[in-house]
């Protein structure tokens, strides 16, 4: 018999719409009933993708006598952090605070006004490595409330008064100048890892936002220094485990130092935002292994992840039937030498063990070995490796398929419009432009309202009811700027507008110019999440500040430039102490000191072959930040473009920053110059 969440459009909610558990969505409605039975709430938070989740579900959730506990003395509360990230930010914050550490799933006991008074992530069905067992946990905690609930009412009390006390120290309002980058700069060197690459030791994490500050700090300094961290980083990344070397895209993070073993799933905001760096690197220096990654990266998100709507799931799972009707993690992935000879014969099987890094003891579990490219490109004839993989991706794909998250969020489908964009933009492939576009279509039709408020998630073609938090209003934006740059359609360009006068209204602090992840009209939780640092994608307060940045550049709107650089007064705090957790706010506040530049391009027509090509060498300047229209001289579609005429009847490029103005080029190679940092 199918519980409540059998109606939601979550599919981690939709994965225990079937368990013996009596699951409530997250709702006023789930709180009414604990405060009328007298009991508490445990609140379960995960997402569907979350390999200790389904763990937890297997070994719990889907046990009789477990659920019959549960349902006799709580009431289960389900939520889907990547739906509701202010629920699990909040939370959060509590079981971290509390704790020391946090993670998914993500277990909490909350009070029926849902203030939380206990904590844990992942509990086990038996008693293991000194943790309790879940029946345990439930026991005692129903104990505490029976015969102790005036100590657990201290407890949730304090624990709140703790959290609204935590408001963020925001340093002052305004923008980090040299030395705090020069600072923050040296703090990078100091975690940088220089034997295998990237920061701090394992787990390993793509540092997607730190890569794009270094890239931009190269670009508007010369260092080189940040150039070869970026570039190191980016090829140890991409000849690891962690990246897909049949299919294309990267794995969630890498278990150890040296990038051999990844967490197989793989995420839509990690491809977007490591597709984005990778043809940034390639811009910034022709490397042709950037060139395949950004491209292979591109071509996996519109093959793995592309909706029937024309938007992007949000994840692939770590696990999957290892062929025995066992779910393990890795296992459409992984090779062995024996899987090797079946599919290529004898010799091809040792080329591609010599060629991917296959070995008899294996590097993963079980004598599998995660495919890496630990020799150099050119020792093995090309050919030959195409053929290899070509094979080998046939018969990967008669495995069984890893599940898929179909839900399409509006934060991460930004990124995704803003990296494939670009990379269409930069290596002539207008399908990934176009498959850009089709995604922007999809967020303004079915998750803009008609005041241009956005729905956070869809599904199926189906709106679902959590409004947008903070990072899908600038994540959008920041897609809708790229695709304005590209195409030359001031209508994007617009609706960034109308997204970032919400942040401006519903999410800016009018006093002190900070920013909070949840609007001043959304549901009211125990505190309002309000947290700068970047985790897995970059913060809405960082997002929003780049955002807020690039639209004044293309407009001269005063308000948003003042909005962008109040946010960045705590990257002047964060920045040089914690430079890791902080890279999208150095990214955006190098492209304060560069400016950003503002480049108009016009011909007789934007498609034009010499408008083309001054268009195209504009997108490929690695000035930080710099913002691009390009259009008909005399076309209104954008601000930029205003009084700027042909100059001898030629195609001509535009170029100011701080209020003054280049004179304007028609040399595509004047241009490069101009905007080469």
């Amino acid at each position: 018999m199918p519980n409540r969440l059998a109606h939601e459009t979550s599919p981690y909610l939709l994965q225990h719409a079937d368990n013996p558990v009596d699951w409530w969505p997250w709702s006023s409605e789930a709180f009414e009933e604990a405060r009328k039975r007298n009991v508490p709430v445990l609140l379960s938070v995960g997402y569907s993708s979350c390999h200790w989740c389904h763990v937890m579900a297997h070994e719990s959730f889907e046990d009789e006598e477990t659920a019959e506990y549960l349902n006799a003395h709580y009431v289960s509360v389900k939520v889907d952090r990547e739906e509701r990230p202010d629920v699990d930010a909040v939370y959060m914050e509590a079981v971290q605070a509390a704790t020391g550490q946090g993670g998914w799933p993500m277990t909490v006991f909350l009070t029926p006004d849902a203030e939380p008074f206990y904590f844990g992530t992942y509990f086990p069905p038996a008693p293991r490595q000194g943790m309790p067992s879940f029946r345990q946990v439930l026991q005692g905690v129903h104990q505490a409330w029976d015969e102790r609930r005036d100590e657990v009412a201290e407890v949730a009390g304090k624990i709140v008064r703790d959290l609204a006390g935590r408001e963020i120290s925001y340093g002052d309002a305004r923008t980090p100048g040299e030395e705090e980058l020069a600072q923050a700069l040296l703090g990078l060197t100091r975690e940088y890892d220089p034997q295998r690459g990237g920061f701090g030791g394992a787990p390993k994490f793509p540092p997607s936002m730190v890569l794009e500050f270094l890239l931009r700090h190269h670009a508007r300094t010369g260092a080189e220094g940040a150039l070869q961290m970026a570039q190191d980083t980016c090829e140890r990344m991409a000849r690891g485990g962690m990246y897909d070397q049949l299919g294309g895209g990267f794995a969630r993070y890498s278990v150890d130092r040296d990038w051999v073993v990844p967490h197989f799933e793989k995420m839509l905001y990690d491809n977007a935002l490591l597709c984005r760096v990778y043809a940034h690197l390639w811009r910034s220096t022709g490397s042709a292994l950037a060139r395949r990654v950004a491209l292979e990266t591109a071509d996996f998100m519109v093959r793995g992840l592309r909706t029937n709507e024309g938007g992007f799931a949000s994840a692939l799972d770590a696990d999957s039937d290892d062929g025995t009707g066992r779910h393990v993690e890795g296992a459409y992935y992984v090779w062995t030498p024996e899987q090797l000879r079946e599919v290529l014969g004898e010799q091809d099987a040792e080329l591609a063990a010599q060629h991917f890094g296959v070995t008899e003891e294996g590097t993963f579990e079980e004598g599998a070995s995660v495919l890496q490219l630990p020799v150099r490109d050119g020792l093995l004839d090309a050919e030959k490796v195409a053929s290899i993989r070509e094979r080998l991706l046939a018969a990967r794909a008669e495995r069984p398929a890893p599940g898929r998250d179909d839900k399409v969020v509006a934060a991460w489908n930004g990124l995704a419009i803003a990296a494939l964009a670009e990379t269409g933009a930069y290596f002539d492939r207008p399908d990934l432009v176009e498959a850009a576009v089709a995604a922007a279509d999809l967020l303004v039709r079915l998750h803009l309202d008609e005041q241009a408020r956005l729905t956070r998630t869809s599904k199926d073609g189906h709106a679902g009811a959590n409004a947008g938090v903070l990072e899908d209003y600038a994540d959008v934006a920041e897609g809708f700027l790229a695709l304005a740059s590209v195409t030359g359609e001031g209508v994007w360009l617009e609706f960034a507008g109308f997204l970032l006068d919400h942040v401006l209204a519903r999410f800016t602090d009018s006093e002190s110019g900070s920013l909070y992840d949840t609007a001043a009209d959304a549901e009211r939780l125990i505190r309002r999440p309000q947290d700068p640092t970047d985790n897995a994608a970059p913060s809405g307060w960082t997002a929003a500040a780049n955002a807020l940045l690039s639209y004044a550049a293309h407009t001269g709107s005063e308000p948003h430039r003042t909005a962008a650089e109040r946010a960045l007064g705590v990257v002047k705090a964060l920045g040089p102490r914690v430079p890791r957790f902080i890279g999208w706010g150095l990214a955006a506040a190098e492209a304060v000191l560069d400016g950003p530049r503002e480049v108009a391009v016009v011909g007789p027509a934007l498609d034009d072959e010499g408008t083309r090509t001054l268009h195209r060498t504009a997108l490929l300047g690695t000035a930080p930040g710099a913002v691009v229209a390009a259009g008909a001289a005399g076309s209104e579609e954008f601000p930029l473009l205003a009084d700027r005429p042909l100059v001898g009847g030629e195609p001509a490029a535009y170029v100011c920053r701080n209020f003054t103005c280049d004179a304007p080029t028609t040399e595509p190679d004047r241009l490069r110059t101009v905007l080469s940092g």
